[in-house]
């Protein structure tokens, strides 16, 4: 008999409501705040009021500045040289704003890759070499838990593969359990879904969950609520649970839908907030794990390989300022509660209303309360899936772009910290970047075109412009090589699969980075236009699970690209063929763009790839217990879904 009828009169979905208040703070505007930091800036001589600058200054604090120094300093300098190249490449001739516009692109753009590049380097450093200044896993290591150390795991969920969500929390709570600390959580399953098959299952997985645990008498409490007013979406959800209990918790552990996480990496982080209690937010550095496509194992490659580089120094010079990713991390209820609460951005269009992208503006605003937030990357056993096709990755983008760009307009509110602010811009400028480019690439060719050289001219012309491109991107691909370099010296390179298949495997995972570059380009491009401009997008991915893209939705997708990158290069070939070349590298992505994302996404192709040792990562060669087991339950749904 299934479970939900056999139900204990004592198991409830949820607990007794303890009403607790997170009133948001209304925006000032962005407008408003810079008017405000001009008054600021002349009564700078007063005593400062802001909760961060009344702290005791701490050694990090110092080296902070240091490090923020010096990538400024180095992040200048890499522009300079990129903007000397740039001019020495340039043929001669007078186009007026043409010219000067494709020079302001070139180093607004070059400014944005160097940034980068820097921040990988930084992050080579440290893996390296550590770093005395940041938190670091052992800090609190066999610290026992207090009583009164309440901590919730919150799991929001909507329209989620009901068996993949609760295999994954049945693991992570056997892990924890597994532990012995397992007294001192409790789990909330929080869902918005309004489907009511959906969500018949969930409460079915629940109840099956429930009976599970108790089954094996392992004390802890999974509650499930699904909310009727389903407002602000993710935020929402949180900020209803905070509402309604989060008086009972000194920390909440957020999750996503497909979060996996080991006992012992919760354990770790209530004793580093124990150990640190100015610490509002600690964030682990996830580890991307679970999909057998072609591409989601390229982007997990790359993020266990290049990614970490790019985590451990935006640690390095952040520190205490770091941001929050929205999920595998410990929060502060208290201070949350009080200080967190995200009121809706003013005004009409698609920049405006709840806050989209709450996890930035939720870490901003608790370093604004005086609390820090931290990074922590040596933190083993929080894992996350990466979308498992180029189309999934694109609807996930699509929402987060338009989250980035809406965030921008509160750079400017009173009372953040630099860094805040600064991590806000580059939030809008990881979608920026893209029309940018696209400008700065027909712009380009513009020039070419008016310019009307033929022969030799062309050829010169050509050869420096390849010169110009082959340097930029050295910038974007020297993170791929420090990579892999780092991964030889740790002497890392057997647990992924040898020397050898880390080469192949490098080489291939950046090939198909340069595919896929030109059509993300296109596509937030498309993105950045529809929130400027407030237009609706409808733009249905797959399901979460990797099943593949049919052709019929890949051709749709990508016929309006496919069509205007033929236009394009019709036209060049019959104008001024000698200009292809110069395009070559973006058009050609966008004409097979439809069987590239299918190729990419097929489930047989990506497990002959693993068999045959591509694109290995240390969790696959020995992966971690509560892995296997979130993998097995989500193989065998009726460990789930039944008793």
């Amino acid at each position: 008999m299934k479970p939900h009828t056999q139900r204990h009169p004592n198991a409830l979905t949820a607990p007794p409501v303890r009403r607790g208040s997170m009133a948001p703070r209304p925006w000032r505007g962005f407008w408003n705040s810079l008017g405000t930091a001009l008054v600021s800036a002349a009564t700078a001589w007063l005593p400062p009021r802001d909760p961060v600058t009344k702290q005791p200054q701490a050694p990090w604090h110092q080296a902070a500045r240091r490090r923020r120094l010096a990538l400024a300093v180095l992040t200048a300098a890499s522009v300079a040289l990129s903007t000397v190249l740039f001019l020495h490449t340039q043929p001669e001739g007078s186009h007026g704003w043409i010219e000067g516009l494709h020079m302001a692109l070139f180093v607004v753009l070059s400014t944005w890759v160097v940034t980068g590049f820097a921040t990988a380097l930084m992050g080579f450093w440290v893996h390296l070499f550590g770093d005395r200044h940041s938190i670091r896993a052992d800090d609190a290591k066999g610290q026992p838990l207090p009583s009164d150390a309440r901590t919730a795991i919150v799991m929001p969920i909507c329209h989620e593969d009901v068996d993949t969500v609760f295999a994954g929390l049945r693991a992570t709570c056997e892990s924890l359990m597994a532990t012995g600390e397992g007294r001192h959580f409790d789990v909330f399953v929080l869902s918005d879904s309004n489907d009511p098959d959906i969500a018949r299952a969930e409460l079915q997985a629940w109840e099956a969950l429930r009976l599970t645990l108790a089954e094996q008498g392992l004390p802890v409490e999974v509650y499930y609520r699904r909310r009727t007013r389903r407002t602000h979406r993710k935020a929402g959800n949180v900020a209803d649970f905070c509402r309604r209990w989060g008086r009972n918790y000194r920390y909440m552990v957020v999750l996503d839908a497909d979060s996996v996480m080991s006992g012992a990496c919760l354990i770790s982080l209530v004793q580093l907030m124990e150990k640190h209690p100015d610490a509002g937010i600690i964030q682990t550095a996830t580890q991307s794990i679970g999909h057998a496509t072609l591409h989601a194992r390229a982007q997990q490659f790359a993020a266990r390989v290049t990614g970490r580089l790019f985590t451990l120094g935006m640690q390095y010079w952040q520190l205490g300022e770091s941001h929050y990713w929205g999920h595998n991390a410990i929060i502060r209820v208290e201070p949350f509660m009080r200080h967190c609460a995200l009121a809706p951005i003013r005004g009409t269009g698609g920049l405006a209303g709840g806050i989209l992208s709450h996890d930035f503006v939720e870490a901003a605003l608790m370093r604004r309360a005086g609390y820090h937030v931290w990074l922590v990357s040596d933190l083993q056993g929080s894992y996350e899936q990466q979308p498992p096709d180029l189309l999934s990755e694109l609807q996930r983008d699509r929402r987060w772009c338009q989250g980035n760009l809406q965030n921008a307009r509160l750079m400017a509110e009173p009372g953040l910290h630099r860094v805040h602010r600064f991590m806000l811009g580059v939030g809008a400028m990881s979608y920026l970047s893209a029309p940018l480019w696209l400008l700065f690439l027909a712009l380009g060719t513009t020039l070419m075109l008016l310019q009307g050289q033929d022969g030799d001219g062309w050829t010169a012309s050509l050869q420096a412009r390849y010169g110009l491109w082959a340097w930029t991107l050295s910038l974007l691909f020297l993170p791929r090589l420090l990579g892999v370099v780092a991964v030889f010296l740790r002497r890392e390179h057997h647990a992924f699969g040898g020397s050898a298949n880390l080469l192949r495997s490098a080489t291939a995972e950046a090939a198909l980075a340069l595919l896929q570059a030109p059509i993300r380009m296109v596509a937030h491009t498309v993105f950045v236009v529809v929130a400027l401009t407030g237009l609706k997008l409808e733009w249905t991915s797959p399901p979460r699970e990797a099943a593949g893209v049919p052709w019929r939705d890949a051709i749709a997708r990508f016929a309006p690209v496919k069509l205007v990158a033929a236009g394009v290069a019709t036209g060049l070939a019959t104008w001024q063929a000698a200009a292809l070349p110069w395009v070559y590298p973006v058009l050609l992505p966008l004409l097979v763009a439809a069987p590239l994302t299918v190729l990419t996404a097929h489930v047989a192709l990506g497990r002959r790839l693993r068999s045959g040792g591509w694109l290995l990562i240390p969790e696959e060669a020995w992966s971690p217990a509560v892995l296997r087991r979130a993998w097995r339950f989500a193989a065998q749904p009726r460990l789930v879904r039944q008793a």
